[in-house]
């Protein structure tokens, strides 16, 4: 005769929860079906958990591998991907499948946050460089109140009485401070590569939404000097290295890493006047 294990046909991954609490109870006390059930639930849970972040952990890697390429953070690389990796385990212990949304997008958006919290931890410029950087925000959010266009470079460092290559190197110093509005407006938002690829998305709010950051993002490009328009174009749309843009536009590596600096710095402004914007109205 089967025993009630047996019809059940509890699989083998739960079945040394329901084990162990089966011997909790004499032979003529049976184990109550709703808590065999939730250990077993448990059990399944953990599983699936546990798949996730095997599947998803090249993921980490290859944000990490995006950051390192130009942050060039004072940090070991192993923190960041320990970071980034406690923040996929927490991605997958929290994802919630019925809520529509895809698991790549929502790991992606809580291993990025976790990577950006541990650079946020370590100062990137001293405060006399910080204070500076802001003043260039100051003067570029005003220009583009005035003039609905952004200053040049050119322009900016002249308000500054800098050098345009020192002009440069500041960006490159403190680009960690806008990293984050580059790569999403905010957690719920999706990166720069991902609103250059443009793809279509079935609810209709989130479209329109989608298609005005887009439209804003296309704009702010549009406005970038040649050379810096295409290097966002290829870093983040046609995701190559930056050694590989230096090849094609045929100059340094490290000019490259110097223009996507002054690029990010601009399109993070045009974005917080776009928001500044919205909010008003």
């Amino acid at each position: 005769m089967e025993t009630q294990a047996e019809e059940q046909k509890i699989p083998a991954e739960g079945a040394s929860e329901v084990s162990r609490m089966a011997a909790q109870f004499t032979a003529d006390q049976p184990v109550p079906a709703g808590q065999a059930l939730r250990a077993y639930g448990s059990q399944v849970r953990e599983t699936q958990e546990e798949r996730l972040i095997v599947q998803y952990l090249p993921l980490v890697h290859r944000i990490v591998s995006q950051i390192m390429t130009y942050l060039h953070p004072p940090l070991d690389r192993d923190d960041l991907v320990s970071a980034g990796t406690i923040g996929l385990v927490k991605a997958a212990r929290d994802f919630d499948p019925t809520k529509d949304a895809e698991f790549k997008t929502y790991a992606y958006i809580r291993v990025r946050g976790a990577v950006i919290d541990e650079l946020r931890q370590w100062s990137f410029a001293p405060p006399a460089l910080i204070r500076q950087y802001e003043q260039a925000q100051e003067i570029s959010a005003r220009a583009l109140e005035e003039t609905g266009l952004p200053p040049t470079d050119e322009e900016l460092a002249e308000r500054l009485e800098i050098p345009v290559e020192k002009l440069y190197q500041m960006f490159e110093t403190v680009r960690a401070r806008h990293f984050r509005s580059i790569h999403g407006i905010d957690d719920e938002s999706p990166s720069l590569g991902d609103c250059l690829a443009a793809e279509g998305t079935d609810d209709p709010s989130s479209r329109m939404e989608r298609e005005e950051l887009v439209g804003q993002l296309a704009a702010a490009i549009q406005n970038l000097p040649k050379k810096q328009s295409r290097i966002i174009v290829l870093y983040y749309h046609k995701e190559l290295t930056m050694k590989q843009i230096a090849e094609v536009l045929e100059i340094t590596e490290s000019r490259v890493s110097q223009l996507h600096a002054a690029a990010l710095f601009s399109l993070s402004t045009a974005l917080r006047h776009w928001q500044a914007e919205g909010v008003k109205r």
